[in-house]
Parts: C-alpha cells; structure tokens; sequence
C-alpha cells in the first residue's frame, strides 16, 4: 500500500507555481489501484479504511471503521455525539441507484422537557444558543446510521464483527493521536468560547490551553464508550447502558434530551434524490440536508452548459479558474440557496417533494435569472460549519459517500463525563419563530447542511465526492464535479485547484466573495467589475472545505484525490 499525505502545514510551504495558468488538469499525482481506495480528510482515517479493505472488508465495513477513527483523529471536527448521513452503491443492484442512509436525530420530545418554543422563551431565551446544554436539544444519529449500514453489509456478505472494525478507533483514543495544527487552532480559537462548558476544559485542554501542534491527546473515556458499543453492540447507544449513561448526564446538565428521545431514533433508509446531468446522473441526499442545493447547482451550471466557459485571452488562464467559470457558479448558488431558503426543512414538514425542485422547468428559470455581466444581489446569513466527509470503493466497485458532523467546532462545547461523547449543537438551525420554516417542535429534524454526493457517469464510471464546510459545501461540490466532470481534470488537480465560498466561513463574520489568493488577481478584479464583493483568503485556506473524490472506471481502475487543506490522504492497493 502506498500513502500520499500532505499536511496542510506542509503544503504551505510548498514550491507553488503562483501563476496558475499553467495548471496541468492531467496530471496524475495521485497512484491508481485495482481492488481498493479510501479517502479521507484525516490520513488515519483513510488508513484504516484501506487496511479494511485489505483484511477482506468491503466498502461499508471500512466506512465505519473510518468514520470511528476519525471521530478519534479529528476531534474538533465531528464525532459519535453527531449526526451522519450515506450514500452506498451496489452496481448489481437492479435499480442502479445508490441508498441513502438519514441517520440524523431529532429535536428532544418524548422526556419530561420536551424542545419546544415556549421552553425555550419561559428560560430567558429569543434565540436558541449555539453552545451549552440548551443547544444539545437533539439526539445524535450517527452511530444509529453505522449500524443500519451494517445491515446492508451483512446483505452483501460482510462477516467482519465491530470488535475489528473499531478496533483503529479504540487504539488511537486509548493510546494517544497526534494533534494537527488544525485541531489546536480550532481549540485556541474556541477555548476562551467553550471553557466554561461541562467538560471541555477537561477534555480538549491541557493545563487549561490548547494542546500544541505534535503534541499527543488521549480520549480515555470514548475509548471506554467504543469498546463497549464493540462488545454490546452499536444499538446500546439508543437503548441499552450506554444510553441509560448519556440520558443520565444530559439531564444533570440541562439538556432536553431524554432516554425516552435515544429510544425512540432510529435512521432511516431513503431514495435519494437524483438530476439527469448530460453526462450521467448525480445522486445527493434528501432533506433535511442541503442535497438538494448541490444538485440544483450542477443542474443549473448544466444548462448554462459550464464546459463552454471560455478561456480568458488576456490572462490564458484555463476555464476552471477564470472568472467566468467562477461567476457562473456564485451565481448558480444564489439561485440554488433562494429555493432552499424557502422550502427546505424536515421533509415530514415540506409542502413540495423535493424532487420536483429539480424539475427541468424550475431549473430553466433559475439559470434564466443569471446575468454574466452583473452579480445578483447578496447579503445572506449563511451556516458556517464543521463537518468530515470520506469515500471509499472497494474491488467489486461497491461505493460508499458518507459525511458526519457535530456542526460548529466541537459542537455544543459539552462532553459527556460518563462516556466522553462530545455532543452536537445541529438544532440551533431551529427557529424560536413559530410561523418560520425552520421553527423548533419536538420530534422535529432539523436543517442540515451536510449532504454526501455521488455521479454515476454514462460511460461506467462512479465517482463519490464531497466536502466539509457548512454552506460551502455545495459551492466546493460545484468546483470539484465541475472540473472533473465538465473540464476532465483528473481528481487531485481538481481539488488542488484554487476554490472560492460566498457567505460566511467558520470562524468568519463577512458575508462576502472569498477567493484563495493563487487565483490571479485580473480574475478578483473582473468579479469585483461585476458587482461581487469580494475578498482574499490564504493560499490553501480551510475554509473553503476539505474535499474528497474518487474514481472507478469501467475496467476497475480507481484513483482519486484529497485535499492538502487538510491533513488527509488518498490510500489504495
């Protein structure tokens, strides 16, 4: 097995070309395998995912492995006190279509305190919080959709038992990871913000800072957790010990989530939704999550027909990073989060079917609505997020996109001290406004910005993708299947390639244009000629996600790219 890693501290010191018009779109920096390939945005995780793979695990089974290990590795990130959501694709299914997983908990309503408006405003509040135990108002799904994966598994004839496949996980929270520069500068940035709530300071800080870059971190107490969900199995989270444990430490801290709401979740298997793109279909996850914007995007780029983008003479810079292409796209993704805005929430509350925001009709109007000589308007509120999402395909093409959040940095700041389960903060997208699409009710799901995506390409190949970053995740799904799919880059330029997100980032407050600064600066000025407020960001910035692709052509061959923001790897054999 060969590894290629590059950290994003490394990767700042790279020898870049600045000027980006050379951009080789074929390169091929990245190996290609035949019976397995992982990615992830944590080397660890894509690790273990191959050695998986290795040991005779198909693509679920390495999944979860993965999804326990970087929950591990990348703590700041997400978690097993978080919600999660796949999309697995079996290519002797008769249907061609891939399964989606919604392994996403629901707003606390069946204990004593359910999360309801009128709770929330009789203790003092006109918004719900971001952090706390007010803002763990909802179950945590994740670990619910490991294990309905599982059961497609056993389906296929996967025999591996959770004492193997979490067994990375257990060892890297028992014996100590390593932190990144991305986890320590998350914890400083956020320590003065989160310290004083329960658990954390315990948990994420060493002498009551942030533990350095290099430095070694165990997590005893979700080592305990997942070494007893590899004995009892994964369902104790909802409904055996395990979950008596968390009921009983969210309810000494405040929190509405009750026993009687763990006991009550399970994740649930979905059609996807899906858009007839003219090179083949792309599938994406239903509501609550945000699938639908990704797909709305490419649909509308589609009809603008994004491949005839022309080359800009002035700069010979290739289309994927001149300024059209990029205008094209801000403003697919206006268009796209206009409809979301108003129709997307927990489908049990929508009053259209998502699918039909799909429709070659409304698509037609809203690519109708872009003018390539001025920027529509703007001055949203957009979600900032943190979020891993990983792919892999095993050798029998079976394929797996799969993406799990605790939403902001660390969640909602709390750590359960029983389990050390650092749990989520995903229903502050509810709203105290009653008549408001995203008003809270108990039982209610809330909006998701998370949204795995998958192409399955007309001429047989298959490719997962996908990407961290809250609002941004549409816009860098748009940038990374555009290039591939549109310009023929393979994987790894496409993601190295210099990207953009319009709104706000984590840990940022504009709501404008930001553009990583290895574009050229004709490309910023015409956008700002257009009417775009735009901004720099650094040379590899964060904030514009972490994504992941890969590939498997009709003859097996797989490849695939990760992103040097991150401190991940594409992992094979």
């Amino acid at each position: 097995m060969q590894l290629y890693r590059w950290g994003w501290r490394i990767i700042s010191e790279y020898p870049l070309e600045s000027n980006m018009n050379e951009l080789n779109m074929n390169e091929p920096l990245n190996a290609s395998y035949k019976k397995g390939i992982a990615v992830a945005p944590h080397h660890e995780a894509a690790k273990t995912m191959a050695r998986i793979l290795q040991e005779g695990g198909n693509a679920i089974e390495a999944m979860v492995a993965g999804a326990a290990t970087i929950a591990a590795v990348y703590p700041h990130m997400n978690g097993i006190g978080g919600d999660g959501f796949w999309l697995i694709h079996e290519p002797r299914q008769s249907s061609g279509a891939p399964i989606a997983i919604d392994a996403c908990g629901a707003a606390a309503g069946f204990g004593t305190t359910p999360a309801t408006i009128d709770w929330y405003k009789s203790i003092g509040y006109d918004a719900i919080p971001t952090r706390g135990p007010h803002a763990a108002n909802t179950v945590a799904g994740t670990v619910s959709g490991w294990d309905a994966a599982l059961t497609i598994s056993k389906s296929w004839g996967g025999k591996l038992p959770l004492t193997a496949i979490l067994e990375d996980a257990i060892r890297h929270c028992r014996d100590g990871i390593v932190i990144t520069q991305s986890q320590h500068a998350s914890t400083a940035n956020k320590a003065a913000e989160l310290t004083s709530q329960p658990g954390f300071a315990e948990t994420f800080l060493v002498n009551h800072e942030a533990p350095k870059a290099g430095a070694t971190f165990k997590l005893p107490h979700l080592a305990n957790t997942l070494e007893h969900l590899a004995r009892r199995g994964l369902s104790d989270f909802y409904r055996g010990e395990l979950a008596d444990s968390i009921a009983r430490d969210l309810n000494k801290i405040g929190s509405p989530v009750s026993f009687a709401d763990l006991k009550k979740h399970e994740a649930l298997y979905r059609a996807p939704l899906d858009y007839k793109h003219k090179l083949g279909t792309i599938y994406n996850t239903m509501p609550p999550t945000q699938g639908v914007v990704s797909l709305l995007i490419l649909a509308i780029l589609d009809k603008l027909d994004t491949a005839a983008v022309p080359r800009m003479p002035a700069l010979r810079a290739l289309a994927p990073i001149g300024a059209d292409y990029v205008h094209r796209c801000v403003e697919a993704t206006k268009q796209a989060f206009a409809i979301r805005d108003k129709y997307i929430t927990d489908p049990g509350h929508m009053v259209v079917h998502p699918q039909s925001l799909l429709d070659e009709d409304i698509v037609a109007a809203l690519a109708a609505k872009i003018r390539m000589d001025k920027a529509a308007p703007w001055g949203k509120k957009l979600h900032p997020g943190d979020t891993v999402w990983m792919g892999v395909i095993d050798g029998q093409g079976r394929a797996v996109s799969f993406i799990q959040s605790i939403y902001h940095e660390f969640g909602s700041g709390i750590v359960l001290p029983e389990s050390g389960i650092n749990w989520q903060n995903r229903g502050a997208s509810f709203s105290l406004n009653p008549d408001a699409l995203l008003a809270l009710k108990p039982g209610k799901k809330p909006f998701h910005t998370l949204n795995p995506a998958m192409m399955l390409f007309a001429d047989g190949r298959t490719m997962p993708y996908g990407t961290m970053g809250g609002d941004g995740q549409p816009q860098t799904q748009a940038a990374v299947f555009t290039r591939i799919a549109e310009f023929g880059m393979n994987p790894q330029a496409a993601i190295d390639a210099p990207r953009w997100v319009l709104g706000r980032t984590w840990g940022g407050m504009s709501d404008s244009l930001k553009l990583e600064r290895r574009f050229d600066d004709a490309v910023l000025n015409d956008l700002v000629s257009r009417g775009h407020d735009v901004e720099w960001l650094n040379d590899w910035d964060e904030s514009v996600g972490h994504a992941g692709a890969l590939i498997r052509a009709k003859d097996g061959k797989l490849i695939g790219g990760f992103d040097r923001r991150s401190d991940g790897s594409v992992e094979g054999f």
